[in-house]
C-alpha cells in the first residue's frame, strides 16, 4: 500500500519534533571527527513545497514550522532552523526539508547517507535532490529489508531514522521487529523511531516493547499539541531513541516546554520525557 504522501503533512508539529531530535543527534555525532552513517528507512521526497496543492488542502505547516519561523528559537534548534532559512533565502517560508535533506545539509564530507523510498512519485524526486551527492546511496526498496542489508555499517557510529506511515496495523510490529533485528547486527547504533499519537493502545504497545530490560538505554520523547484522545486523529507525536547521545535528555528537557508553548493548540497540550530503559 503506497497511498501515503508526506507532502500533505510536511512541516507540521510532528515534523518539528522529529527534525528537532534528528538535528540534535546529528550534531552530537559531529563532535568527533570520525565518519558516521545516517540511514533513513522511509525517506520520502526529501523536500516539500509549502504552497503546493497538497499543502493547500491541509495547511498543517501553519500550526507547525510556521509558528517557529519568526520566533527566537532556543539555541539547540539553531542548526535545524538554519537549514530551513537556507532553503528560504528571501525570508518567505515556502520550502521545508524532509529528514533526508536535513541530514544532507548537517552531515559532513566524510559522512555517509543511505536512503530508502518505495513511492513511485517520491523516489525520482529524492534521486534528483541527491544526484550530485556522492556520499548518498538511494534504494527503491522496502525500508526494513534495506535496513537488514545495510547493517552492520562499515562505520562504527551513526543513526537510523525509522518513520513509516503507520497506515497498516502491522507496521507497529514491523518497527519493533526491524529495530530488534537491527540491534543484533549493530548494537552500538542509535535507532530513532517516530510514532504518531492517535490510538493509545498503539503507543502503549511501542512503550511496552521498547521497555524490555535487555535493551540498551532508551529515551522516550513525546509532544502533544492537543489533549490525548482516541477519536479525533493525531493529537501529538513521539520519538523513541535507543542509544541516545548523552546530552539529549537535557537538551529536550530545555526545548520541550518551549515547543509546548509555541505549538500547543489546547490548554491541555503537554510533553512526555522519560527513560523506558535506563543505562545500566
Amino acid at each position: 500500500m503506497l497511498s501515503y504522501r508526506h507532502s500533505f503533512h510536511a512541516g507540521n508539529h510532528a515534523d518539528v519534533l522529529k527534525h528537532s531530535v534528528q538535528s540534535l543527534i546529528l550534531q552530537s555525532l559531529k563532535v568527533k571527527d570520525k565518519a558516521f552513517v545516517y540511514i533513513d528507512t522511509h525517506a520520502g521526497a526529501g523536500c516539500y513545497d509549502l504552497h503546493s496543492k497538497e499543502m493547500d488542502k491541509t495547511g498543517e505547516y501553519l500550526d507547525g514550522i510556521n509558528r517557529l519561523w519568526q520566533q527566537d528559537c532556543p539555541v539547540e534548534l539553531q542548526p535545524f532552523m538554519d537549514v530551513i532559512k537556507a532553503l528560504n533565502v528571501d525570508g518567505e517560508l515556502r520550502s521545508y526539508p524532509g529528514s533526508p535533506l536535513l541530514a544532507k545539509e548537517l552531515c559532513r564530507r566524510q559522512d555517509r547517507l543511505r536512503l530508502s523510498e518505495l513511492h513511485p512519485a517520491d523516489f525520482p524526486r529524492l534521486q534528483s535532490l541527491f544526484k550530485q551527492d556522492r556520499r548518498t546511496q538511494i534504494d527503491k526498496l522496502d525500508g526494513f529489508s534495506n535496513l537488514r542489508a545495510a547493517l552492520p555499517p562499515i562505520e562504527r557510529r551513526g543513526m537510523v531514522l525509522i518513520d513509516p506511515p503507520y497506515e497498516l496495523d502491522h507496521e507497529y510490529s514491523d518497527v519493533v521487529k526491524g529495530v530488534m533485528e537491527g540491534l543484533k547486527r549493530w548494537a552500538s547504533g542509535t535507532f530513532v523511531i517516530w510514532y504518531p499519537v492517535v490510538h493509545s493502545d498503539d503507543v502503549s504497545f511501542l512503550e511496552r516493547k521498547f521497555s524490555a530490560p535487555e535493551l540498551p538505554a532508551t529515551l522516550q520523547i513525546e509532544l502533544n499539541v492537543l489533549a490525548e484522545n482516541n477519536r479525533y486523529g493525531m493529537t501529538g507525536s513521539g520519538m523513541i531513541v535507543i542509544n541516545p547521545p548523552w546530552k539529549l535528555e537535557q537538551q529536550m528537557s530545555d526545548i520541550l516546554p518551549w515547543l509546548v508553548t509555541t505549538l500547543g493548540q489546547s490548554p491541555k497540550a503537554g510533553f512526555k520525557l522519560r527513560w523506558l530503559v535506563r543505562e545500566s
